[in-house]
């Protein structure tokens, strides 16, 4: 007796995608259209995956140009940008034969592909460090330079010493490992997208948990940048301990 649609579809669903041209070399000459139609479904699915792999095999060619390194780090910031809270760096190193799907520019991605995704990189890298300043930092010796400090922590958090560091576009100043600056390097290369997520994830926690204490601002839907509800919010109470006074003196008296 034939299988049923249902048993076939639960056939496609425990083998892994690599393996399903057996099962299509299978069931080819069923004729049902029920049949027919989820191997339409399947194939498609199968080139779709084939596609997501082969774009995050080009993500790696940093990684390969530069394979005698054993430890490769990408570099990555986020909230440079905010009129309130910390900016945040990480640094990440992975294992030479990583290659995490649907990883890419944390900008890029849905805040739940994110969460996936911070969850998958914490586990499958080799070390993982933060780095923060905060707004009276960055007040203090500007963005620029604050961003800096808390790459260099960053590096100095990993638990394995990298001998490598690919950062995105910048170069960071006082740290004597060789270092390869690439624009846009959270869409060019797999470190750097992975610090990029780490980053971006860690940041926006953080300022959800300022929400939950200054709920007036919104900070758990604009994550300190200068959104109308924010600007509003902040003309009306004030600033906050986490706001970067130097970046707010056209919005308040």
């Amino acid at each position: 007796m034939s299988k049923s649609i249902k048993e076939i579809k639960e056939e496609f669903e425990q083998t892994p995608w690599d393996k399903w041209h057996i099962l299509f070399g299978q069931y080819e000459n069923d004729e049902r259209a029920g049949v027919k139609k989820l191997l339409e479904t399947y194939r498609r699915k199968e080139e779709k995956e084939e596609r997501e792999r082969s774009r995050v095999e080009k993500m790696c060619v940093y990684e390969k140009k530069h394979q005698s390194f054993t430890h490769i780090c990408g570099i990555d910031e986020v909230g440079r940008g905010p009129l309130a809270g910390p900016v945040v760096a990480a640094a990440v190193i992975l294992p030479k034969d990583a290659r995490i799907l649907y990883i890419n520019d944390s900008k890029k991605l849905s805040e739940k592909k994110r969460d996936e995704l911070y969850d998958i990189i914490m586990d499958t890298a080799t070390a993982v460090g933060i780095g923060m300043r905060s707004p009276q930092r960055i007040d203090e010796i500007n963005i620029l330079n604050a961003t800096y400090e808390a790459m260099q922590d960053a590096v100095a958090n990993l638990k394995v010493h990298p001998d490598l560091l690919l950062n995105d576009a910048v170069t960071i100043p006082e740290i004597d490992i060789p270092q390869v600056p690439i624009i846009k390097g959270d869409e060019k290369s797999i470190s750097i997208a992975a610090a990029s997520i780490i980053a971006k994830v860690t940041r926006d926690r953080l300022m959800k948990e300022y929400d939950s204490l200054l709920p007036q601002y919104g900070f758990a839907s604009n994550k300190g940048y200068g959104s109308r509800e924010h600007i509003e919010a902040l003309k009306q109470y004030g600033p906050t301990p986490i706001h970067r006074r130097s970046f707010i003196g056209h919005f308040i008296r």
